[in-house]
């Protein structure tokens, strides 16, 4: 194969070098990525709805599951099996145009400049440390060193042509036309070989077309099948006309021929057929978006959040409970870890299952006791709502809250009704006592209960009954192993979210907070369904409470967000507490809204459109703010990106870890002790040599402390490690990145400490993200 490889250098210089001119230095870099790309890609797909009708829409769905597919697993899939390096990192003299210098060319890595006493000047994003120290060096940029085969941008370009020519025969003039500039500009921006743009214009309308022929043979099939009432209006996807037969004619040709007497076995009135129909498409929406999030877990966009790598740490050291938390978040991670080995997506697996089995129970409810389109439009705009959308993704307590909340929601509704059995309390006080292993918020839901009692005579006959005393004793039995934790532990956790609630300090009442807390609110619910879910509490309240259903759903979901409006008077309430509140409240909203579209109120659909309109947009692009970044046509700030908190984790370790290594040259072993709890579990699980030591060789520390004030504090330390260096290490704030003097503790623990400044690590290669500030201690007491 070495002729093969050699062709293909000499095809590269070709291109790259002896191709090269001023206007195509010009032009080259725009064809591959430009400011007004997104942009005109978005005005598209509105001009494709807009005008294209069924043919457009479909379409665009196709290039979106295509490009989908392609980008996000099939090449990104081969790039890493294959680990091909891109020509600019192993080829001499390879023209950049796309990064401009003074010759457009990279020579490999620049050395950092030398001031004239012969100390290196920190490069530009650098941070200067103290006298004496060398700077900080610059992070390697990720996004350009990813695998060069194939050429993602020639797959992305021939499969959308491939696309567009299935629905509009004359794309192809303009379309592969412009595939071909893009695939050209590849080669001759040094970014790929010419053997990866062929591959990936092979590959990207091989896909294209499998895709599109794929998914109109499943739906020949599929959709005649789950449903033949609807199906009939568009038979086939590469040809989307739809045929407006009226809905009755459709009903009629689905129902058995009419006969004298009793009717045919399996016949289902048309209503009762219709929803067969919604409850069939709720299924599958559900099992797209599971698909959907797990292949977001697993494609590494996002890293860890502190809380979800600390949670890790747990994880790995069971116990019946932890300092700030019951312990069923541990168990899950130990779960998914344990299927999935310790990665992102085994620390992550439950959060789209979880997700997945509330939209299944829910649907389900909305089937059997209100109607199954009712209950498809809830799981659609829940898909909407970005403070539900990051519960479906990152494994927090709120999405093991949120999930047993619910289920005990559910499980009561049928405990409350006049012939319900025993066991159905019991399901209630399971799910409860679960709920209360997930996160202390479940304890308000004994409030919401109150409330219903109060508010529905009619259910208070059940407190005569054994039930709600025996869901009460086995939701106490499911509260002993965080009892009997905290009786060994001096009653921490209650010392703990007492200070969180900041109980004894005075009462000042303060108009700063419920403002603030109403606003984040909204926009984490979707301003418009936020809008639509008090709307209808208030209108339940005035005139619905003669209706069970609905006084249930307002009881389930309204005393927990009206106590922490409340409570905003007395301190910041954080937007996640309220969460298990947000799906009664939603069932009650729909049930009321659907109830309005029945009798007539047709400005519904035109709000529903509008929530969905604003909302999905924004929760696709909260999964990877890059799109934004692109549309706007420069990466965002770190302030307005949502997803600074999960970035950057694997380059912080990085830092550290550099500096842990030239401290290892002097001969002694070298641990790590991080500033903050959270810092700790981040460096831990992206530190391959500190995750191979968790649990029983531990690598990295929290700063010890005199009181408990995390879970480290219940673990060894490091106090057995006499002798040992140590690098500790500490984020600063990064509105004002200043060193800050060593914390005296450690002075006391380590005979010598050497402050080697401040390491930046930086966003898009462009942004302050985490300034580090990094110690070396050596001979610990």
């Amino acid at each position: 194969m070495h002729w093969l490889q050699a062709l293909d250098i000499e095809l590269f210089r070709f291109f790259n070098l002896k191709l090269s001119n001023p206007l195509c230095d010009l032009l080259m870099p725009l064809a591959s990525g430009n400011a007004f790309f997104y942009p005109l890609l978005l005005l598209l797909g509105v001009l494709l709805v807009w005008k294209g009708r069924a043919r457009g829409i479909v379409c665009l769905v196709m290039l979106l599951l295509v490009l989908a597919a392609g980008d996000g697993f099939i090449c990104r899939s081969i790039k890493h099996a294959l680990g091909r390096p891109r020509p600019f990192m192993v080829l001499p003299d390879v023209r950049r145009p796309d990064r401009p210098g003074p010759n457009l060319q990279t020579t490999g890595a620049q050395a950092p400049p030398v001031a004239a006493n012969g100390a290196p000047t920190p490069l530009p994003g650098q941070l200067p440390g103290p006298p004496g120290a060398n700077p900080a060096p610059m992070p390697n940029p990720p996004s350009s060193n990813s695998g060069s085969l194939p050429s993602s941008h020639a797959a992305n370009w021939f499969a959308a042509t491939m696309v567009a020519f299935v629905y509009y025969r004359r794309s192809l003039w303009f379309m592969l036309p412009l595939a071909v500039l893009v695939s050209f500009s590849r080669l001759y921006n040094g970014v790929h070989y010419p053997s990866d743009v062929l591959a990936g214009a092979i590959l990207g309308a091989g896909y294209g077309a499998a895709i599109v022929w794929s998914l109109d043979a499943l739906w020949r099939w599929a959709g005649r099948q789950w449903f033949p009432l609807w199906w009939p209006r568009l038979p086939s996807l590469l040809a989307p006309e739809v045929r407006q037969e009226p809905l009755q004619a459709q009903v009629e040709s689905f129902l058995p021929p009419p006969r004298r007497g009793l009717p045919e076995p399996g016949f289902r009135p048309p209503h009762l057929a219709l929803d067969q129909h919604w409850l069939r498409l709720g299924y599958l929406w559900m099992a797209l978006l599971l698909l959907g999030r797990l292949a977001y877990i697993a494609s590494g966009t996002i890293q860890l959040s502190e809380d979800e790598s600390y949670q890790w740490l747990w994880s790995k050291h069971l116990a019946l409970s932890y300092y700030s938390k019951p312990p069923l978040i541990a168990y899950a991670q130990f779960l998914g870890t344990w299927l999935w080995g310790d990665t992102a997506f085994g620390v992550r697996f439950f959060s789209p299952v979880i997700a997945t089995i509330l939209s299944l129970a829910l649907l389900r409810f909305f089937a059997r006791e209100v109607n199954a389109r009712a209950g498809f439009f809830l799981l659609l705009l829940l898909a909407a709502v970005p403070l539900l959308a990051v519960g479906a993704v990152l494994m927090v307590v709120d999405s093991l809250s949120v999930l047993f909340w619910t289920l005990a929601m559910l499980a009561g509704w049928r405990a409350v009704q006049q012939n319900a059995a025993t066991r159905d309390w019991l399901w209630v006080g399971l799910w409860m006592g679960l709920g209360f292993l997930s996160k202390y918020t479940e304890l308000f839901q004994w409030l919401c209960w109150a409330v219903f009692f109060v508010l529905w005579r009619p259910a208070r006959k059940q407190l005569r009954r054994p039930g709600p005393y025996l869901a009460l004793a086995l939701n106490l039995l499911c509260a002993l192993p965080v009892v009997i934790w905290n009786a060994r532990h001096q009653w921490i956790t209650l010392a703990h979210v007492a200070g969180d609630a900041k109980v004894g300090e005075p009462w000042r009442p303060t108009p700063r907070y419920p403002g603030e807390f109403l606003a984040s609110e909204a926009g984490l619910l979707n301003p418009i369904f936020f809008a639509a879910m008090v709307w209808a509490a208030m209108a339940f309240w005035r005139r619905g409470r003669h209706n069970p259903r609905l006084v249930y759903l307002f009881s389930m979901g309204a005393p927990l967000f009206l106590a922490y409006l409340l409570y905003t008077l007395h301190s910041r309430v954080m937007p996640n507490w309220i969460a298990p509140a947000v799906l009664p409240l939603f069932c009650l909203m729909v049930i009321y809204w659907d109830t309005q579209w029945r009798l007539g109120q047709t400005r519904v659909k035109g709000w529903l459109l509008a929530g969905l309109g604003l909302g999905l947009p924004l929760v696709i692009l909260g999964h990877n703010t890059d799109g934004v970044g692109k549309l706007i046509g420069r990466p965002l700030p770190v302030k307005l990106d949502v997803l600074h908190r999960v970035r950057q984790w694997q380059e912080v370790a990085a830092v550290v870890a550099r500096a842990r290594l030239k401290l290892l040259a002097e001969g002694k072993p070298v641990f790590i002790i991080a500033g903050h709890y959270g810092l700790a579990g981040e460096i831990s699980f992206y530190l391959p040599e500190a995750k191979a030591g968790v649990p029983d060789h531990p690598l990295v520390y929290c700063l010890t402390s005199a009181i408990a004030d995390n879970q480290f504090y219940f673990w060894p330390g490091y106090r057995q490690r006499q002798g040992e260096n140590a690098i500790f290490v500490r984020e600063l704030d990064r509105a004002r990145p200043v060193p800050t003097p060593l914390p005296a503790r450690l002075g006391q623990e380590f005979e010598s400490v050497t402050d080697l400044g401040v390491h930046p690590v930086l966003y898009q290669n462009r942004y302050l993200l985490r300034p580090l500030q990094i110690f070396e201690c050596r001979g610990l007491r």
